[in-house]
């Protein structure tokens, strides 16, 4: 490994056991838990109104995960929000990132060019089909809405932590589009706000490669909570069911 001056090998350190030790010792009340997704809309999962897309079948497998659960969070009272990045025309030429003044590059896993790609399509202008979120996760009219996210954070300048909050919610399920840029600035938010936060292995990816991807799991399970699959979170639900219910 040579690049940005590293210039040996990275060992990986096997942290499995406390990660176990971690997730069994993990208790949530689903009446103060909510479902966090990212920037799952066609600018991302579309493929073809994607103007930033996720690799394809990482897409599909997210879609099928987050519908597969989003179902289960409902029937179960689990809160639902959706955070998604929608920017005015106008503000996209002073982009949130200061890397494009320079002619910053972004380092996309994907080499498929999606038909709003081939247009020239501005990635995520409010009012375009873009920002809508994926039919797969089956809005309802209970979700709440985050529509003015402008940045890699789902806090801030938007009205999230506000409305978790007046919830009383104290544990955050995260999925979505990128793990290691949106999805972990909503670990690191939630965790610097105090909550317990839980990401979604089976619902997570990114555009910009799988070992990104691993990486931002790896992070969030190592240094700001957990990383669970589908069946693990809904395993920790029913047996907070279970021995509440029997008291």
């Amino acid at each position: 490994m040579t690049q940005l001056g590293m210039e040996r090998e990275v060992h990986v350190e096997d942290h499995s056991e406390g990660l176990e030790t971690m997730k069994d010792a993990l208790e949530f009340d689903p009446a103060k838990t909510a479902v966090l997704t990212v920037d799952m809309h066609r600018g991302h999962l579309d493929m073809n109104n994607a103007t930033m897309p996720a690799l394809p079948d990482e897409a599909t497998r997210v879609l099928d995960g987050a519908s597969d659960f989003l179902k289960f969070a409902r029937d179960h009272g689990i809160k639902v929000y959706h955070a998604v990045l929608t920017m005015r025309e106008k503000e996209i030429a002073d982009s949130m990132n200061p890397r494009h003044a320079v002619g910053g590059v972004t380092f996309s896993a994907n080499t498929i060019e999606t038909e709003a790609q081939k247009e020239g399509i501005l990635h995520n202008v409010e009012g375009s089909v873009q920002t809508e979120v994926m039919p797969e996760l089956d809005v309802q009219p209970t979700d709440f809405m985050v529509t003015n996210k402008k940045t890699l954070s789902c806090f801030i300048g938007t009205e999230l932590e506000w409305s978790l909050k007046r919830n009383g919610i104290d544990t955050l399920l995260i999925m979505g589009i990128n793990t290691n840029t949106c999805c972990q600035n909503a670990a690191f938010d939630g965790f610097n706000f105090g909550y317990k936060v839980i990401m979604m292995s089976d619902c997570v990816s990114s555009m910009y490669g799988l070992d990104l991807h691993q990486f931002a799991m790896e992070n969030v399970a190592r240094c700001l909570g957990w990383v669970l699959t589908n069946d693990e979170v809904k395993e920790k639900v029913l047996d907070f069911e279970h021995r509440h219910h029997n008291i």
